[in-house]
């Protein structure tokens, strides 16, 4: 049977970047007295991230690609049965609102929510809206904002800007001590981070322009992801990859500079921890919103965005040895970093939701 605490059901599927903001969330949420459930999609990361933490119900539920054809048909079909599936749900559990973080799990979160009348709150990371946050947000008690760029794409929802929420470890007082790998102090360390979408050819062209760097005097850490089928191929003393690394929070507060792509929530690690960056927006994300997403670190002067057309070792090569000759330079983009940045983030969202499902 429920409890008297207000129960939650968060809606957040697929990506890191639709998950570490919601847990993050959930997480401040916990200390008022909130019970929450998950919800998500068979064979995703939140089957492995939550259900240690949350109870953790599954739907199918897939996004519209290209252009029309049999293909939306069949995820019609799936955004019929889901939110059937979810207004049962919530019916159910008696849960009194919905949190979602977008993506495709959010229609039917919204939907069922709204046919049953409960609050819910979508939290939208990007500059640029996903289809689902432009399609729904009016159907939404309110909209939280990572960017303020995005609210001129939502004339008709209420929209809060509260950043976007981190993962706790990036919130201590103090810089966690980096001791895996360990690098020496008073080196440049350049960090580089590929996204959930991949960095092959990022990969690629760090690898060519690495020689000038270490030769500079840098060390390199390289996040290579589990795709890329040359990680082996360059090898040096001061240069350490491996597909992925534990402590990314201790990585860039100890990083002179960044290189990866520009996910919100890549974004919003290097705002937190003031690390100056290169961002090289994966090309194929969903209406190129990586891009707007660059281009506010970039305008900000907190980073330099290149596109990936124009991405050669050269270039990339050219433009950190620039970099790590101008200290003044790099200074100046941590400060720049620094302004973008909300650290309580997910407290606000968190007195969003309880203020919304209080009415």
């Amino acid at each position: 049977m429920p409890d008297s605490s207000t129960r939650l059901l968060v809606a957040a599927s697929g990506t890191g970047g639709h998950l570490f903001p919601a847990i993050a969330t959930a997480a401040a949420l916990d200390q008022h007295h909130y019970t929450i459930e998950w919800l998500g999609v068979p064979d995703r990361l939140e089957t492995s991230l939550v259900p240690s933490q949350y109870p953790l119900h599954t739907v199918r539920m897939g996004g519209f690609q290209g252009k029309p054809g049999l293909s939306t048909l069949t995820v019609l079909g799936q955004f019929a049965q889901a939110t059937i599936k979810v207004r049962q749900l919530l019916q159910r559990g008696q849960f009194q609102g919905v949190f979602t973080t977008g993506g495709y799990i959010a229609a039917p979160a919204i939907m069922a929510a709204w046919s049953l009348g409960l609050p819910s709150v979508l939290h939208e990371s990007n500059a640029l809206p996903g289809k689902v946050t432009r399609w729904l947000s009016p159907r939404c008690s309110a909209v939280a904002l990572g960017f303020e760029a995005a609210k001129a794409y939502l004339p008709k929802a209420r929209t809060v800007v509260v950043g976007t929420p981190v993962r706790a470890e990036f919130l201590g007082a103090e810089p966690l001590p980096l001791d895996d790998p360990t690098i020496p102090d008073g080196v440049p360390l350049i960090v580089v981070v590929g996204g959930s979408q991949g960095a092959v050819t990022v990969n690629q062209r760090v690898r060519a322009a690495a020689p000038a760097w270490l030769n500079a005097g840098a060390w390199i850490v390289h996040q290579t992801g589990r795709n890329d089928p040359d990680a082996d191929e360059f090898s040096h003393p001061h240069y350490i990859h491996r597909p992925f690394f534990g402590h990314m929070a201790a990585l860039m507060g100890r990083a002179t500079l960044a290189i990866g792509r520009a996910g919100a929530g890549t974004l919003t690690e290097l705002a937190i921890s003031k690390t100056p960056s290169i961002l090289v927006p994966y090309p194929f994300a969903a209406e190129d919103h990586q891009a707007f997403n660059a281009s506010v670190f970039a305008q900000a002067g907190a980073a330099i965005a290149i596109n990936q057309a124009d991405l050669t070792s050269q270039h990339l090569q050219t433009q950190v040895l620039e970099l790590l000759n101008s200290p003044e330079k790099l200074t100046q983009m941590a400060a720049a970093a620094e302004t973008l940045a909300i650290t309580d983030s997910a407290e606000q969202l968190a007195d969003l939701i309880q203020k919304i499902i209080a009415g």
